[in-house]
């Protein structure tokens, strides 16, 4: 868990150097990269060559936390936050096909949840 702290760290450090670049266009740059690594991850796997594969997801995991810390300022969220739901998302999951329920169900009332999360945050703006 360590390393993921100082990768995110690194990160935030990338965001605050991209703004003074031309290059960068935000989320919208480490956006477009997800889905060229997802593609080079794709390709390596039937190589059968792990510190390849290995690389090619960190590529990954690298451009996700780019777009965590560039959308921290570009729409506001909170990594945080972002970490916290999917925690309870996935453990509400979790434990509700350990304990017999089916995954679209549970999917279905965690989107009429969150339907109703958003209702309430524009009731309260």
């Amino acid at each position: 868990m360590q390393e993921f702290i100082k990768l995110l760290n690194i990160a935030k450090r990338k965001t605050c150097f991209d703004k003074n670049n031309t290059w960068s266009n935000g989320s919208a740059t480490y956006l477009a990269g997800i889905k060229d690594e997802v593609d080079e991850v794709i390709e390596e796997i039937p190589k059968s060559r792990q510190c390849y594969l290995e690389e090619e997801l960190g590529d990954i995991l690298w451009d996700y936390l780019n777009v965590l810390t560039a959308l921290e300022e570009e729409a506001d969220i909170d990594i945080k936050a972002v970490l916290s739901r999917a925690c309870r998302k996935y453990e509400e999951r979790m434990s509700g096909i350990e304990s017999g329920d089916n995954w679209q169900d549970i999917k279905e009332l965690q989107k009429i949840a969150l339907a109703a999360e958003f209702t309430k945050s524009q009731k309260n703006k």
